[in-house]
């Protein structure tokens, strides 16, 4: 769902839902805590984006080299396969080419990644900071990094290329040396393999429930970040589902658990530069006791988790099938926005929207006749009930306005708080700083006095990490740092709806109005339809896409039934095309020169898809990252009309880089599924690993 909330107010709504995952060396000597599953499926962009830009860099501090992005990844995921144990089949599943509505939430998160990035300016000035308080910090590495831009993590990239060599190696190795790993089919699908991860493992498994031998009693195991894949899972009607996850909710609130480490040793010439670098706590010197932390993980059972959504959705006195009951929720959490249509204004997760949402459902079933959706219609235009959705949303805009306003109302006083917060802080730093600078410098005098021990660079180097990220998550929060923008719309007070539409459309008149919120209603309502196909099915076309920045309110989706709705089957983009789509000019570097030279050349036909300062409206949002990037939508016709005139300038390993591929399958050649044909529609390429070991 691309919904950062969702998740949490899930598992606070129902904490029954998830369970702790424990390690195999973790679990009691009777095995009896131990869980097993047949099927592991790991969607690997939730793997390579924490090996390759860790989030806490005091405890785990980035890599230089992709080999240490693969090493991490590797490490990763054997911690992954000691948890869940999978019996049958461990399914590797890469982003690959994304449908184009995706690619616009892809292309917004780039650039405004490029954006963030210049940060180099405040680090230097706390650096300053830091020296002119006595505070020694380790040197910047500024050595050149392979390991430095994360918009390389989009298929067509060398990076990309790399990494599926990488995995190919690491499942070789595995399956050739490790016994745990000797009836264990293995399914590689990289990133020249289209579709999204996530995507691309439930339509595996959609084929596999449509085979006659299927195995109902399948267990089934995915790991991934996305609070998508609890819809997606929802979606497959499996009973035996499990979402494997590290427990953020919990890591904040307990003291660190910690494994062994083995200290190494480096020579006079190599220390500096491993100091620099800031792996020498990690890896010259062991921790406390000889220990690195360790994150705890959880299982989010989907069994249970189906109970919920039937207790909750139920209507009493009525005979309902949890299944369509399933769906229903699926479809009307989407209204809560997801990575192809942005939310309706007034539904937010953190406002308790789900909530709101699963009583209009239960106020309205009754009038509404019924289920809104019938997914065993997928691909028939009556999949979506619209005169049951219609009522649906009538009752739903009605609570539109209330919620406005509550807003509004909580915006001001939240507001007027922080700058009487902020006017108090900036008088008593005028009055009391110096008199307490004064004070910290006979302290620091005295201490120097009577102390001449070396200061704790590392310590010291660790708190200008921990404050130059409270600094750049300060810039962010726009209520504090004075960039917030006076709210001219005022949504929920009278004429609010005309002044929306006129400061983010420019529409003056009720008819240049009219005709927009008509626009915006259609496409909005074949985005519903889109991602409900998507989610239950297959792409229903790659090229389809919502062409507005913002959805339309409650109040205005009606009359949908005037709308016909159908989709044009076609084919993806190649990956060479996807990066012109989705990358900033600053990572113009990850493309082929003879592509990266039309971004930037004036001469160029597509030069304008690529602006050099991102416009972002914050416009009623507390915090930067809320805001919506406001880039121009790209022409694909003329998009692919220019790279077509420079495809022959691709070198040969280029070449191979945009191509198209197929999943590889990997056996043991003495694995008893090395010749089962229920396997066999899934890939050309089957490779079996011999059980000798190999020098890869």
């Amino acid at each position: 769902m691309g919904v950062p909330s969702f998740y949490r107010w899930l598992v606070e709504k129902y904490p029954n839902i998830v369970a702790p995952a424990v390690e195999e060396e973790d679990c009691p000597a009777g095995g009896g805590a131990a869980v097993y599953f047949d099927n592991l499926y790991l969607d690997m962009n939730g793997i390579i984006h924490p090996c390759f830009h860790p989030e806490d860099q005091t405890a785990c501090p980035p890599p230089a080299t992709f080999d240490e992005v693969f090493q991490s990844m590797f490490d990763y995921m054997d911690l992954l396969l000691r948890i869940v144990r999978p019996r049958r089949l461990l399914y590797l599943a890469v982003d690959g080419v994304a449908p184009r509505a995706k690619m616009n939430q892809q292309r917004a998160r780039r650039f405004k990644s490029a954006k963030a990035a210049k940060e180099e300016l405040e680090e230097n000035l706390m650096r300053e900071r830091f020296r002119a308080q006595g505070k020694e910090v380790l040197p910047r590495d500024d050595t050149p990094r392979e390991v430095s831009d994360p918009n390389i993590i989009t298929p067509g990239t060398e990076f990309m290329e790399k990494l599926s060599a990488a995995l190919e190696y690491y499942v070789r190795a595995r399956l050739s040396s490790d016994p745990r790993w000797k009836d264990v089919k293995v399914i590689l699908s990289d990133a020249n393999v289209p579709g999204e991860g996530e995507h691309k493992i439930m339509s595996f498994i959609r084929g596999q429930r449509s085979m006659e031998n299927y195995d109902p009693s399948t267990r089934h195991c995915l790991y991934g970040l996305d609070a998508d894949l609890i819809m997606l899972a929802l979606a497959s009607h499996e009973v035996h589902f499990s979402i494997l996850r590290e427990d953020v909710l919990r890591q904040n609130h307990q003291p660190d658990i910690c494994v062994p480490v083995t200290g190494r040793s480096f020579t006079a010439q190599e220390l500096p530069k491993v100091k620099c670098r800031g792996w020498f706590p990690r890896i010259t010197e062991a921790r406390s006791k000889g220990k690195l932390p360790k994150k705890p993980y959880q299982f989010l059972n989907i069994w249970v988790l189906r109970e919920y959504v039937e207790l909750e959705m139920t209507i009493p006195g009525c005979k309902q099938d949890i299944d369509r009951l399933i769906d229903d929720f699926i479809f009307i959490c989407f209204l809560t926005g997801n990575d192809f249509i942005p939310h309706i204004p007034s539904l937010e997760i953190h406002e308790y929207a789900v909530d709101l949402l699963i009583d209009v459902y239960k106020t309205t079933y009754n009038k509404m006749g019924g289920y809104i959706v019938d997914t065993d219609k997928i691909k028939d235009k009556h999949a979506v009930k619209i005169s049951r959705l219609e009522k649906f949303l009538h009752e739903l805009s009605l609570h539109e306005e209330k919620i406005f306003l509550k807003r509004f109302e909580l915006r001001e006083k939240l507001l007027c708080k922080i700058q009487c917060q902020a006017a108090e802080d900036e008088w008593n730093e005028r009055n009391y700083g110096i008199v307490e600078e004064s004070a910290d410098g006979l302290e620091r005098e005295s201490i120097s006095a009577c102390n001449d021990d070396k200061p704790d660079v590392t310590e010291n180097t660790s708190e200008l990490k921990r404050n130059l990220k409270d600094k750049l998550r300060s810039k962010q929060d726009l209520f504090k740092n004075g960039s917030f923008k006076h709210d001219r719309i005022r949504l929920g007070l009278p004429g609010w709806k005309s002044r929306f539409y006129k400061e983010k459309f420019g529409a003056e008149t009720s008819n240049e109005i009219g005709r927009l919120q008509t626009e915006m209603v259609q496409k909005y309502s074949e985005g519903l339809c889109w991602v409900l196909r998507y989610y239950f099915s297959d792409v229903p076309s790659w090229s389809w896409y919502y062409p507005f920045y913002y959805a339309p309110f409650a109040s205005d989706l009606k009359r949908l039934s005037q709308f016909k709705i159908s989709f044009t089957v076609d084919k993806p983009l190649r990956p060479f095309d996807q990066l012109m789509a989705v990358l900033p000019p600053e990572s113009s570097c990850a493309l082929p020169k003879c592509y990266s030279k039309l971004m930037g050349c004036e001469e160029s036909a597509i030069q304008m898809f690529y602006p050099s300062d991102l416009a972002i409206d914050t416009h009623g949002k507390r915090f930067l990252w809320q805001g919506v990037a406001k880039l121009p939508f790209i022409d694909v016709k003329l998009l692919l009309s220019a790279t077509k005139t420079v495809e022959k300038d691709l070198a040969l390993h280029e070449m191979r880089r945009n191509t198209i591929r197929q999943e590889k399958i990997l056996l043991r050649n003495s694995n008893s599924l090395a010749n089962n044909a229920a396997f066999a529609p899934i890939s050309e390429k089957k490779i079996l690993i011999s059980t000798r070991y190999l020098e890869i």
